[in-house]
């Protein structure tokens, strides 16, 4: 056991090595860091390529056009005045010396030197038209020179060339240069990736905390922003709004859940007692079927609220989309004051009505008509007998505005915000029948259609208004809904 006790930390430190280094790969901070070295050093050695060729390529070029100008002259000069001529023309230019970096020689075709500035021809020097560049000496100096030679009639040749040592020295000089600055860009390189990433892994580490945060149950969590107003900070604002909604949504779910938890116990627990009392005490056939009776209605209403809530559920997930088309509101509310108008008048309610005769827009005629007979059922449920409930509708170049207006009591201006809540039910609407999921539906309903539910104070009473935007769906959303429900048609078959 003492033998084998040394070795395990080696052992277990070799096998974490592996593990960092792969989890350094697969780090998007080291790939972002190694692809800015890569820009940054292709970058340098294009500049240096470019360098290069803008001036040790250019005097290359220079000097070529320079020689092959001198010899078309010189042979020109043999052409019109022969041997004499050109061997005059060689050594004026030699002692004038208007060019200290030419070269010039001219031989019998036997090589003997006739005229020019070295002492004999260079060694490797063989082909006519051809571009050379050799050691040579001149006047007892040692230089690099950049040579051609071209045949004479009479089998003379001359060589024109220029001395290149100090372009030689020149690209010396760039090459060095170029070599620093290579490893000055390989340093630099290295460390503009480590910079870059500790930034990006110091603006990704509050994003991983917050999300760590959320996951371990604290969504009061955000993504703290720079305040640069860059990439990370939109980033930054997109997350908190996510978050935003995933913490009203589970508001939403625990206060449903709560709601539930209340005001289903009711209707359930009479169910069951009226059971239990009509199972001990019924003694005929119609006690115990009247007690079957009322439990059964107390269960249709449970059956009702989970009906409602799963249909604002399927609402706000978007799955009726698919069930827009051009409709018009005129008839949807016409049926609706009819249908209501028998309620009204048991209640002694009156009911006006005012709209124009085309409401036309895009929409789900069934929800939107359910939405309307529920704003219309809780004006008449909560109006006062002898009073009056208005029904009106206007339009303008984007929107349909369906207001109804009761008498009643109304909400309290504090309670307005909540009334669309599922289950919210205000002080004044406790004593009344419902579940508290009417405006709820309502709402949904229009957020669905892109709409708003607007309630307001009608002095005194209650005004809701139904605000839904006319314009028909572009191309691309009606694409997206008809693909949505060919997905969920595939899915339920």
């Amino acid at each position: 056991m003492s033998s084998s006790a040394p070795d395990q930390p080696e052992t277990t430190t070799s096998a974490i090595r592996p593990v960092r280094r792969r989890r350094l790969l697969r780090s998007a901070g080291v790939r972002f860091a190694v692809l800015y070295a890569l820009v940054f050093g292709v970058s340098t050695i294009l500049l240096a390529a470019s360098l290069r060729y803008s001036t040790i390529g250019l005097l290359d070029r220079q000097t070529h056009e320079a020689i092959r100008t001198d010899a078309r002259g010189l042979a020109a000069h043999f052409k019109t005045g022969g041997l004499s001529a050109l061997v005059l023309t060689l050594d004026g230019r030699i002692n004038e010396d208007i060019n200290e970096n030419a070269i010039y020689l001219l031989v019998d075709p036997l090589g003997n030197r006739i005229a020019g500035n070295l002492s004999r021809w260079p060694q490797g020097i063989d082909t006519p038209q051809v571009w050379y560049q050799v050691p040579v000496e001149r006047s007892g100096k040692r230089s690099h020179a950049l040579m051609r030679f071209y045949d004479l009639p009479g089998g003379f040749q001359l060589l024109v060339g220029r001395d290149v040592s100090a372009r030689t020295q020149l690209r010396r000089l760039l090459r060095d240069g170029l070599i620093w600055a290579l490893a000055a860009m390989v340093l630099l390189g290295a460390l503009g990736a480590l910079i870059i990433r500790g930034l990006f892994k110091r603006a990704l580490a509050d994003i991983s905390a917050t999300t760590r945060a959320i996951a371990r149950g604290d969504l009061t969590q955000r993504v703290r922003r720079s305040g640069h107003g860059d990439e990370f900070d939109e980033l930054a604002e997109t997350i908190n709004d996510m978050l935003d909604r995933i913490t009203k949504l589970m508001n939403g779910v625990r206060e449903v859940s709560n709601a539930i938890a209340h005001d289903l116990r009711t209707p359930i627990t009479r169910a069951r007692a009226r059971l239990e009392d009509a199972a001990s005490h019924a003694r005929t056939e119609e006690q115990l079927r009247g007690a079957v009776d009322r439990a059964t209605g107390e269960l249709d209403g449970v059956v009702k609220v989970f009906q409602a809530l799963l249909r604002i559920a399927e609402i706000e997930a978007g799955a009726r989309r698919s069930a827009f088309a051009n409709i018009d509101l005129t008839p949807v509310l016409e049926d609706l004051a009819e249908f209501f108008e028998a309620v009204a008048e048991e209640r002694h309610i009156a009911i006006d009505t005012r709209w124009p005769p085309d409401l036309p827009m895009v929409g789900d005629r069934d929800m939107l008509q359910q939405a309307v007979a529920n704003l219309l059922e809780n004006a008449i449920k909560f109006s006062p007998p002898d009073h009056r409930v208005a029904i009106s509708a206007r339009m303008d170049a984007a929107n349909i505005e369906i207001e109804i207006a009761d008498e009643g009591p109304g909400i309290p201006e504090a309670d307005r915000p909540r009334a669309t809540e599922r289950f919210y039910r205000g002080e004044l609407a406790r004593s009344t029948p419902g579940t508290g999921l009417g405006l709820a539906l309502v709402a949904a309903i229009a957020q669905l259609h892109g709409g708003v539910l607007r309630l307001e104070d009608n002095a005194p009473g209650l005004r809701a208004v139904l605000v839904l935007p006319r314009r028909a769906l572009n191309p691309e959303a009606t694409l997206r809904i008809k693909l949505w429900a060919q997905t969920v048609r595939k899915a339920e078959a």
